[in-house]
Parts: structure tokens; C-alpha cells; sequence
């Protein structure tokens, strides 16, 4: 049984929890190749929240590109951020938009190696 501060300790709070409980029946060797593939492929908040920033400069929806969600980013770059409204709304929950694509990268990463 893996501990996930022994492979995944940059992890915090519910993050670490979710990804705690994915590999809880993992063997070392196991959970150490699902944090390879896990720490390649997930989203930092503070990247979210810097991009997110980056709407208030012209660059409005790059954040939601990053979590691969890209009608949105398109929709964000060709409205300014929906008038700087959309783009205030995701400042405040960037943590939440980072949770759900690391939760979805976890679940895609634990699938990958068996």
C-alpha cells in the first residue's frame, strides 16, 4: 500500500485525498509509475490562476485551454473573457477548475497502468 506523500508530496488537501484513495490498493512499484504519468500530464492551481490573470492583458481563455477545455477558450478569447466577467468568476474558483482536470487526469492515469 502506497502512501501518496511518499510519491505525490507537491499534492494538497482534497487533491491528495482523491489521489490517496485511487491508489490506496496499489503496490509501490505501481504507485510510483502512476505518479510518473500522473505529475506529467496534471495541472498546477497556481498555472491555472497565472493564466487566468493573463485574460485582464488581451489573453483572455488560455487557463481554459491548459484543462482542455477548448470551445470554452475559444469562446474566452473571442469575447474577452465574456466582458471580464467570465474571467473574474474563474479567478475566484481556479482551484475548482484545477481539482476537476487533475481528478479527471487521476482516474485517466490510474486506468493507463492497469
Amino acid at each position: 500500500m502506497a502512501k501518496i506523500i511518499d510519491v505525490l508530496p507537491e499534492l494538497q488537501g482534497e487533491e491528495m485525498a482523491y489521489v490517496q484513495n485511487l491508489i490506496k490498493d496499489l503496490d509501490d512499484e505501481r504507485a510510483r509509475s502512476f505518479a510518473v504519468v500522473y505529475r506529467a500530464r496534471r495541472r498546477d492551481p497556481q498555472l491555472i490562476l497565472i493564466t487566468a490573470l493573463l485574460g485582464f492583458v488581451g489573453f483572455a481563455g488560455i487557463h481554459r485551454f491548459l484543462i482542455d477545455q477548448i470551445g470554452m477558450g475559444i469562446l474566452y478569447l473571442l469575447t474577452v473573457g465574456i466582458c471580464w466577467v467570465g474571467t473574474i468568476i474563474d479567478l475566484v474558483n481556479y482551484q475548482k477548475l484545477a481539482l476537476e482536470y487533475n481528478m479527471k487526469v487521476a482516474h485517466g492515469a490510474i486506468s493507463s497502468i492497469g
